[in-house]
């Protein structure tokens, strides 16, 4: 399932300036459609595919270039959309702005299925990777909601050939 249609992504909600999605000011792009339904889950408006507003990819390049900021791609999530948000994506990364993705997919299972979702990941610095477990919630970690989930810095665990955790340098 794709979010986009006719060169438009299906945009639950942006975020301008946000601090809680990665470090810095941030602009955080809500993507509409998830198949994990995690309990407890603080997005489930962003589930449904059909969720949110078609805005087109040079809309979204223009804002985030407004902005000025760091972005952060997350729903729903955004893995299940691979395919078309490659394109803003790579304009993202030739922009030189950080991109970080928020998934309920782990690194390993990005990898292992391959194709636009491992491309995808690799354009990113940094995966939030696994799903949201409401037994294992913890409103102490940084940028993620439970302590399964990691903050995997992208760049460390392509040159390493495992995951790296990403280290906040603030």
């Amino acid at each position: 399932m794709s979010c986009i249609s006719d060169n438009r992504l299906r945009v639950c909600g942006i975020v301008d300036g946000t601090t809680v999605d990665g470090p810095g000011l941030r602009t955080s792009i809500y993507f509409a459609g998830c198949r994990h339904h995690c309990p407890g889950c603080h997005n489930p408006s962003t589930w449904d595919f059909n969720a949110g507003t078609e805005l087109s990819a040079e809309y979204l390049m223009e804002r985030i270039a407004d902005n000025g900021f760091a972005v952060t791609f997350t729903g729903g999530d955004p893995m299940y959309s691979a395919t078309a948000l490659l394109p803003l994506a790579k304009r993202i990364c030739n922009a030189g702005l950080s991109l970080w993705i928020y998934t309920g997919f782990t690194i390993e299972e990005i990898f292992s299925a391959g194709g636009d979702m491992a491309a995808l990941a690799d354009m990113a610095d940094v995966i939030v990777d696994g799903p949201f477990i409401e037994s294992l919630k913890d409103t102490r970690l940084l940028f993620r909601g439970s302590s399964n989930q990691r903050l995997v810095d992208m760049t460390a665990t392509k040159k390493n050939g495992h995951v790296v955790e990403y280290t906040p340098t603030f």
